[in-house]
């Protein structure tokens, strides 16, 4: 496991919603636009340094400017909010799009981040060039399964949230993190527990869980047209798997990836994340690569090309990337063919003027 990315930089600004709440959001990388919807959880400034988050967002920003945000009541947004509401997060969505002046992007929802992803695409259609959804539903708990069980137990999580979110002792909030990164390290817990506790208020924690309870976007899944890629971890304890195959089967065309891991949210390192990354890349243009050449590469090409402008030698390569050092080597062989060049300096000069250039870290 990578340590947190400490060489990622971000410009954080403010933006007014219709209802005059704050929201906070940040941008960092450089090429095409690429915007994330908000999710719970999230701190702009704290998931920099996180051993959870940061990798994510170093993908991220490898090769797109990415806007992501801090939904109303959390982060570094306004926390004294009157209205906790879809529709109130769906215009949050619509004002830190306006603020950051771009027109034609590319949205990734993760987790409740899916369905407002698709509530933003069927309003604005002519803005979202493609869509991708990992770890999202369509229907929320209470959608899902109508109950006296499963109130009592929504309305229990809730109450759980309530009454231990800002303690010193994170015991409550433990149970909520084994079920986002059970697979986690005991560092991974610990920041995860503290991510919970910066992040929001008891009493938001609680309104906002009872919003997730009542979404329903189902009916607008088939009214979708752009490019969808859907990615849903197999085991994954926090959002039942069946509900990105019904995004995936009712979304016209959509690719549907499923991902053998426990954890809601992917770790670095593990192979589902690994997967997780090829398909994203393989899904989105982007500004890298003006270079032809590179065109030929295959994504695990990509990767090891990545890692050697970023001066990794063969035996950190197979270690980062889980293959044996005789696998780099073949390569490598094939990279140095497909781009035309005799020697690791050489690829190094080409591949960092197309772009590829890992940070320390990631």
């Amino acid at each position: 496991m990578s340590t947190p990315n400490a060489t990622l930089r971000q410009h954080i600004r403010l933006c007014t919603g219709g209802d005059n709440v704050r929201i906070a959001y940040a941008s960092c990388g450089n090429g095409p636009p690429l915007v994330k919807a908000a999710n719970w959880l999230s701190h702009l400034e704290f998931d920099l340094r996180s051993p959870v988050w940061s990798h994510l967002v170093a993908e991220l920003c490898r090769s797109h400017t990415l806007i992501r945000y801090d939904q109303r009541g959390c982060g570094l947004s306004d926390r004294d909010v009157a209205d906790i509401s879809f529709s109130a997060w769906l215009r949050d969505l619509e004002a830190v799009v306006d603020a950051s002046g771009v027109e034609r992007f590319a949205l990734l929802g993760i987790s409740q981040g899916a369905s407002i992803s698709i509530a933003y695409t069927i309003a604005h259609p002519e803005r979202v060039s493609h869509l991708i959804l990992y770890g999202g539903y369509a229907r929320g708990k209470l959608v899902r399964t109508m109950t006296v069980q499963s109130v009592e137990e929504a309305e229990t999580l809730v109450k759980l949230a309530e009454l231990g979110w800002g303690k010193a002792n994170p015991a409550f909030r433990q149970f909520f993190t084994t079920q986002f990164i059970p697979g986690g390290t005991a560092e991974q817990h610990r920041w995860f527990n503290e991510l919970e506790r910066i992040s929001t208020s008891p009493q938001n924690a609680g309104r906002i869980m009872r919003v997730f309870n009542e979404i329903d976007v189902v009916d607008l899944l088939p009214l979708v047209r752009s490019p969808t890629l859907v990615l849903h971890a197999s085991g994954d304890a926090r959002v039942p798997f069946e509900e990105s195959r019904l995004i995936a089967g009712l979304i016209p065309g959509a690719r549907f990836v499923p991902l053998e891991s426990e954890n809601h949210l992917l770790l670095d390192g593990e192979p589902a994340w690994l997967r997780w990354r090829e398909e994203f890349r393989a899904f989105l243009p982007t500004g890298i690569s003006a270079d032809p050449a590179f065109s030929l590469l295959t994504p695990r090409e990509r990767d090891i090309v990545e890692l050697i402008a970023g001066g990794r030698d063969n035996a950190q390569i197979a270690a980062r990337l889980g293959l044996s050092e005789k696998t780099v080597r073949n390569h490598i062989t094939s990279i140095f063919a497909k781009l035309e060049v005799e020697s690791r300096a050489q690829a190094i000069v080409l591949a960092r003027k197309a772009g590829f250039d890992a940070p320390p870290g990631h």
